[in-house]
């Protein structure tokens, strides 16, 4: 198939039909610290290069991607060419209310989605972390579940949960005849390949897409951090030393990292296009999702 003059690959989504690109386009940078000016392009560009997927959060940049996103496909009247995915889960708020995945929280997080995106749905509704310790999964499916049949939601995901959480939840489904989860996204790369042991070969059996985030290991694959270099000043690491960027970011890892470059080279790729084509031919994964802070990454 082809995406105006470039041949892109399209993969099923889990057992939906739904055609999506191989690559995903992530856009945890947009309002932060990408303007809504080269937000624009990026999407832009994505789109004409076949991409058919933006993966966003509301609680990415206080709501300022979901904005950007909804202003640039209304705006441009491109709305009906994206599958759009977003999330709920952290807090988006000081009240003890504004966060979770309990049924009043998910229903409001989703109007509130729906009114910054400037759109009557959401294509793929995450729930962005477990809450198990805390709700019992049949409240959040049950309220999940009334979105999808108010027509505002129409695929369910799940983000980062464990492969035994998975499987409850649908167990849950299938035994409260409630909407089933049919994606789960995980992170996945060359020094991270954890979802091999159980997620993968899970979402394989029971037929979830799996998007995974991170491919280039925040990027340690792209040659992002060179050892004993320090944070870049303009990195995300560097932006929040203690936040879950920086932790990520170790000498073992950028030990390993460094032969990457001598790989991609073979191939006459960059180290970032080698860690992310890497992720997406590897068995199960139906998309990688790639977040670029510039029109030239």
């Amino acid at each position: 198939m082809e995406g105006r003059g470039r041949k892109v690959e399209y993969r099923t989504m889990g057992r939906t039909g739904v055609q999506v690109s191989s690559l995903c386009l992530g856009t945890g940078n947009f309002g932060n610290p990408t303007s809504e000016e080269v937000s624009w392009q990026i999407m832009q560009a994505a789109l004409d290069a076949g991409i058919n997927i933006f993966d966003t959060a509301n609680s990415y940049n206080s709501g300022e991607s979901e904005r950007i996103i909804g202003r640039f496909l209304k705006e441009t009247g491109q709305r009906d060419r994206v599958l759009l995915a977003t999330k709920v889960y952290y807090a988006v708020g000081e009240g003890p209310n504004d966060q979770g995945l309990s049924r009043y929280h998910v229903l409001r997080a989703c109007e509130d989605s729906l009114r910054r995106l400037q759109t009557d749905r959401i294509d793929l509704y995450y729930t962005h972390r477990s809450a198990s310790a805390t709700i019992p999964v049949d409240e959040t499916l049950g309220a999940l579940t009334h979105l999808v049949q108010q027509g505002k939601v129409l695929y369910l995901g799940c983000s980062t949960h464990p492969a035994w959480e998975i499987m409850e939840a649908l167990m849950v489904s299938d035994r409260m005849g409630v909407a089933r989860y049919v994606v789960e996204s995980s992170p996945y790369n060359l020094l991270d390949r954890r979802v091999e042991n159980e997620r993968v070969p899970f979402c394989q059996k029971y037929g979830l897409a799996m998007f995974t985030w991170s491919p280039i290991a925040m990027g340690m694959l792209a040659g992002r951090y060179p050892l004993d270099a320090g944070f870049p000043g303009d990195s995300r690491a560097a932006a929040n030393p203690q936040g879950i960027y920086a932790r990520r970011i170790n000498r073992r890892g950028l030990e390993v990292a460094s032969r990457v470059p001598g790989m991609a080279a073979q191939f006459g790729l960059t180290p970032a296009q080698f860690a992310v084509l890497w992720v997406k031919d590897q068995p199960g994964i139906t998309a990688p999702i790639i977040g670029p802070r510039t029109l030239e990454q």
